[in-house]
């Protein structure tokens, strides 16, 4: 077991660095691994449903009831409990970053090989198409998107799918980007051509000799993009076109709910939403940049001799 965990590539990057660049990696992995265990574990971990109003004996909730034995978190303007929607928001949060991510790695890493394998016209109107999409703010894409698509509001599933198709449209421009910048580099090496002098076809050349070497960033694009779609995810809930309250547990709509608490001084049903995301976030722009440092041979080899010098 301990073993095949360092083989993952986030552990396994730990192991090989050092000092500082360890310490930010170390801290962002515990913190994500947090989450990630609590969305795994919320129906077990959470005291109450996230749409859930009553005791077990009938008697309702208090609405914005500060922290208390009940209620650790306290409850909200609509007698949700703080802390069962926070936990629940974690499973939400996860299941869309999964959905996006996967589609826009998917249809964008297709894309940028064919894109620069091909060349030509294929290249110029997938650029174009590309650039035209990244050119968009992604909030407000992704906003449109969601009106087109749920409605603007929705249950769990088609929320969750809504917002993930949203934030997909947006991540797609990044990984043909990436991915197509690689291809047109490793295309002209030699083993290439010799692949396609001894009569491999494009698709051969393309998914078993480019896509291995052409796909080696995504990880630290993956990360960074698991930040941006929290904060996309919520954005459209403060806004109002994420998911239904009593379908699923969202931030960015509890954010929204506890604006005016803010000035009332109820503190506790927007301070605890709001760290769930600057923590999220944090943890996955920590492992992001450290991998990205980590991937930079020049950067490696800089830490190397400080190290050495420090010895």
């Amino acid at each position: 077991m301990r073993n095949f965990l360092w083989r993952i590539p986030p552990f396994k990057q730990l192991k090989m660095s050092f000092g500082v660049q360890r310490l930010m990696l170390a801290v962002g992995l515990v913190i994500v691994s947090i989450f990630v265990l609590m969305a795994a574990l919320a129906p077990l971990i959470a005291p109450y449903g996230f749409a859930q109003l009553q005791y077990e004996n009938g008697e309702y909730f208090g609405a914005q009831e500060p922290p208390n034995p009940n209620h650790l978190l306290g409850t909200t303007v609509g007698g949700f409990d703080v802390l069962s929607r926070v936990i629940w928001g974690t499973q939400t949060a996860l299941m869309v970053i999964i959905v996006a991510v996967i589609m826009s790695i998917f249809i964008g890493v297709i894309l940028g090989l064919i894109s620069g394998y091909l060349g030509g016209w294929v290249d110029r109107v997938l650029v174009l198409v590309a650039d035209a999409v990244y050119a968009f703010p992604s909030l407000l894409l992704a906003i449109a998107l969601s009106i087109v698509i749920s409605g603007g509001r929705s249950g769990l599933f088609t929320g969750i799918l809504a917002a993930a198709l949203s934030i997909t449209v947006i991540f797609i421009p990044q990984y043909f980007r990436a991915v197509r910048a690689e291809t047109l580099r490793i295309k002209q090496e030699a083993y290439v051509e010799s692949a396609r002098v001894l009569g491999a076809g494009n698709l051969r050349i393309m998914f078993r000799h480019i896509f291995r070497n052409a796909t080696r960033t995504l990880p630290l694009i993956f990360t960074l993009n698991a930040s941006e779609a929290i904060l996309t995810l919520a954005g459209l809930g403060f806004l109002g076109f994420g998911i239904d309250p009593t379908m699923g547990a969202e931030w960015g709509y509890d954010l929204n709910r506890s604006v005016s608490d803010v000035s009332a001084g109820i503190w506790w049903t927007s301070i605890f939403p709001g760290l769930a995301i600057v923590l999220v976030v944090l943890g996955n722009t920590l492992v992001g940049e450290s991998l990205n440092d980590l991937a930079d041979p020049r950067l490696r080899a800089r830490q190397s001799v400080e190290v050495a010098g420090d010895e």
